[in-house]
């Protein structure tokens, strides 16, 4: 019966007041008031196809239908008008759609909108029973200890339980796009057996993507923060230009105030709430519009053999863009202390001077006096030439000791030429 005097009850159902999202909206047209999936599971009446792509109903085998459920008695609330029959063959019970989930019955929301009664409903495609002590993932709240009409279970990973209620709001809530188990995020597999057991999924998007859900974060902000707000007028008043401009933080744009109320300049077009303006914005800001350093005045790196400047902040070492600034005999200076001088190419081999020869001061510095073999025949030959050098045999020099390449060589020159003054010929 109608549970509101002054709102027309449906004539399938007997009730005005439920909810649509499981019992779909009143038709109110030609005399008749049906709610839409009441006329959906009514037995005995079928759809007609309409021009638009939907389906509708004649009101004739609409009111045909009421006639017949006249007849008929609830085997849930025992009142007549029950239009709902149970799908399979010999089976003459009948129920009211908001009668289905107080008696535990199933009703199939999609193809042909089958209804079961409790004795004939089908089974849930699970093979376990909850373990002890198992709470519903949606409620917190612990589930019966075996699967039943009001506990559900996942089929897929069989370790998520739900009440049906819980996972029918969920299913309401999250729609066909999201709604998929919590557990192992099965989609396919767990909106079929929901489907399968009376759970009704709506064809549309989540209710928290619409557009009404986040209204409220779309709305700009409107008003005057200030400690206290000194427009006349109120602090939602908001001028275009003038002492009650209204400026948003330029960080998060959460926070507005009037120029005057924040003593602003005419010609300041930015603010920013103190929120925003913490200490540490503040210290960045002050360090970006101090006076530049010494060392940021003293310009670029300098020049190749030109010194940092005083009080630089540059560290003495050369570093890669300085090595890279310095010139060849600066990094041998830095990295190699001893640097012999280039090796000059001779068409010939080296002889001994003769009297035309260049002089001494002109020609390539000799080696100390000291260290020079003595002349031939000198008692002091044998001791003070070198090993390698009193020896001119081919096994002799190949057993010498491992030494500087052009000391050898001219050693080896030396023992073969005796040791004559420029401008002398050997022998004289």
């Amino acid at each position: 019966m109608a549970t509101n005097p002054g709102e027309q009850a449906c004539q399938l159902c007997h009730q005005a007041q439920l909810d649509p999202d499981l019992y779909g909206r009143k038709r109110q047209e030609q005399g008749l008031c049906v709610h839409r999936y009441c006329l959906f599971f009514a037995s005995g009446l079928y759809p007609v196809p309409t021009g638009s792509g939907r389906v509708g109903y004649f009101s004739s085998h609409v009111q045909g239908v009421i006639e017949r459920a006249a007849q008929k008695i609830c085997c849930v609330c025992g009142k007549s008008g029950a239009c709902i029959n149970c799908w399979v063959l010999g089976c003459g019970r009948s129920f009211h759609l908001p009668c289905a989930l107080q008696g535990e019955c199933i009703t199939q929301y999609f193809d042909y909108y089958r209804a079961f009664c409790s004795r004939h409903r089908p089974q849930q495609a699970v093979d376990r029973d909850p373990e002890p002590h198992t709470d519903c993932l949606l409620c917190f709240e612990a589930v019966d200890g075996s699967k039943s009409y009001t506990t559900m279970g996942c089929p897929a990973c069989q370790h998520a339980w739900f009440h049906r209620r819980c996972i029918q709001g969920h299913a309401l809530r999250a729609g066909i796009s999201a709604f998929q188990c919590l557990l192992c995020r099965d989609k396919e597999r767990f909106q079929r057996e929901m489907l399968r057991m009376g759970i009704r999924i709506p064809r549309r998007p989540p209710a928290w993507e619409t557009v009404e859900a986040f209204e409220g974060l779309m709305a700009r902000h409107s008003r005057c923060d200030a400690s206290e707000c000194l427009c006349p007028a109120g602090s939602e008043q908001a001028e275009e230009e003038g002492p009650w401009q209204l400026l948003l933080c330029s960080s998060c744009a959460a926070e507005g105030t009037h120029r005057s109320c924040s003593s602003l300049r005419d010609g300041a077009d930015s603010w920013e709430c103190q929120g925003c303006a913490g200490p540490s914005t503040a210290a960045r800001v002050s360090c970006e519009t101090a006076a530049p350093s010494s060392a940021s005045r003293a310009g670029p790196w300098p020049r190749q053999g030109s010194a940092a400047p005083e009080g630089s902040s540059r560290s003495a070492a050369p570093g890669p863009m300085w090595v890279r600034a310095a010139s060849r005999l600066q990094r041998r200076a830095q990295h190699q202390p001893y640097s012999r001088p280039r090796r000059r190419r001779q068409g010939s081999p080296a002889s001994a001077p003769t009297a035309g020869s260049s002089p001494p001061s002109q020609a390539a510095p000799a080696l100390p006096r000291s260290s020079l073999p003595a002349p031939a025949g000198s008692p002091r030959t044998a001791s003070r030439l070198p090993a390698a050098a009193a020896s001119s045999s081919p096994a002799a020099d190949s057993r010498s000791p491992a030494g500087p390449v052009r000391g050898t060589r001219r050693l080896r020159r030396r023992t073969t030429i005796p040791y004559s003054r420029p401008g002398q010929r050997p022998g004289t």
